[in-house]
């Protein structure tokens, strides 16, 4: 078990690719804090794992001051929203304000919440849930791109300025991944027109399972030496 004795808090823990990632955590050994705003999917969590679950709006002041005061090993930032693949002219301020604040601000300020415990006990592993569209301008809308770019740049900072104190900060960059998130909204019709001739090239589409499988060997000891990284889960989509 890869990840016994670790606290490892993870958001968006409720469905999809988080509650992948807090089962793989605690089949591996780890305490899992399961974060995330549904209150409801995370009971459901906590009677199938034993896990802790904090109910939290990621974007919350309370939601870092909640995981500063808890020993964590391993911070997940996994909670995430998409934008319909809406182009930059359509983005109006409401899209992009919601969009940032819960796939950069959020990190940056979970991160930062969290680090000053984690270089006191000596160290410590940050996993970011980028994207494909962390690499690419062609693989969603204009303010999700613009916010997976960004986390991956915080996650190369992270690893860089930290290193020295024990700190390891990687990302995980899933594909097209089997999850009811892509379904929780309409897609913008210029966008869609826009991908169309490019998704055939995404390819068979994965399983959360599998993106949690990364992440996992990411948080543990194997990969610790590994830092600043970026693995793309995406079943060779980044390759096209």
């Amino acid at each position: 078990m890869v990840l016994q004795g670790k606290t490892a808090a993870i958001t968006g823990a409720a469905s999809g690719i988080g509650r992948a990632m807090a089962r793989k955590f605690a089949a591996e050994g780890a305490t899992v804090l399961a974060v995330d705003r549904d209150a409801d999917a995370l009971d459901k969590l906590a009677a199938e794992l034993g896990c802790t679950v904090l109910v939290l709006d990621v974007t919350s002041a309370e939601a870092a001051a909640t995981l500063a005061a808890h020993p964590i090993d391993v911070l997940c930032n996994n909670a995430g929203v998409l934008d319909a693949l809406t182009p930059l002219l359509d983005t109006d301020d409401a899209l992009w304000d919601q969009v940032l604040a819960v796939n950069t601000t959020a990190p940056f300020k979970l991160c930062r919440a969290v680090l000053p415990g984690m270089i006191e006990r000596g160290g410590g592993a940050i996993v970011n849930t980028c994207s494909a569209a962390s690499l690419s301008g062609g693989r969603a809308g204009f303010a999700y791109t613009a916010s997976k770019h960004a986390l991956l740049g915080m996650t190369r900072s992270v690893a860089w300025y930290y290193r020295d104190q024990g700190i390891r900060a990687n990302a995980v960059a899933p594909g097209a991944i089997q999850t009811k998130m892509q379904f929780r909204q309409a897609p913008h019709a210029g966008g869609m027109a826009k991908y169309a001739d490019y998704f055939p090239t995404i390819g068979p589409q994965g399983r959360a399972a599998q993106v949690a499988d990364v992440a996992c060997f990411l948080a543990s000891d194997a990969a610790s030496y590994v830092n600043g990284e970026v693995l793309s889960v995406d079943g060779g989509w980044n390759a096209f």
